[in-house]
């Protein structure tokens, strides 16, 4: 691992816990790698309101990320950043679509200014980008409900998570083996477990399809 790499991953495992242990079992490198890079790019957008206080800041933030993705869609990023080197790498080689990464900033907007959230924008389409980059394209529609159940976990709703289950897995079937490392995460519904259960769930969750 490079030490760009390197920054990149523990960056992510400061940030987000739960994927950095579900990106654990991707067994390619590089694979590995790209996901983490995704979800550095996430992790830069998820710390902007924990750096400026004021919405109106945080907007021009958000703003300046819109405005690097030109680069990186354009295979010119901003050279000494990381994020956005790797990130440009990882869309020309994997012809990632440039919406999902806009609809995640407008959905930082709108929260920084007391939107509703757009758990789609936040969950869903990141989901679908990470399995993507793990499976190709063509997989999106099986894990709209798995994306949602996260959601729904992720901001406390875990009976309704539960109860998302079903449907998510339903879906599932269909997934690659190799892409599920991007949906483990969704099992995870309960946040205040310790890393020990977590990566047990997670585990279990990758041997038997279903989140």
């Amino acid at each position: 691992m490079t030490e760009a790499a390197a920054s990149l991953d523990q960056q992510v495992r400061a940030a987000d816990l739960d994927r950095w242990l579900s990106s654990r079992l991707v067994a390619d490198a590089q694979a590995r790698a790209d996901l983490i890079t995704l979800y550095a790019f996430e992790a830069e957008l998820m710390a902007i309101p924990t750096r400026v206080t004021q919405p109106l800041l945080a907007e021009m933030r958000y703003t300046w990320w819109a405005e690097q993705l030109d680069g990186v869609f354009a295979g010119v990023p901003r050279k000494g950043h990381p994020v956005l080197e790797a990130l440009t790498d990882l869309v020309a080689r994997h012809g990632l679509d440039r919406a999902p990464f806009d609809a995640l900033i407008e959905a930082h907007i709108g929260r920084v200014h007391s939107e509703p959230h757009d758990l789609d924008a936040f969950y869903v389409g990141p989901m679908q980008a990470a399995v993507h980059v793990l499976a190709g394209p063509g997989h999106a529609d099986k894990v709209v409900e798995a994306g949602r159940v996260r959601a729904l976990g992720q901001v406390g709703r875990t009976d309704e998570a539960k109860a998302a289950r079903s449907n998510a897995n339903a879906a599932l079937k269909g997934l690659p083996p190799s892409a599920f490392p991007a949906v483990a995460s969704a099992t995870l519904i309960r946040q205040d477990e310790p890393e020990p259960v977590k990566r047990l769930r997670l585990l279990w969750a990758i041997l038997r399809g279903q989140v």
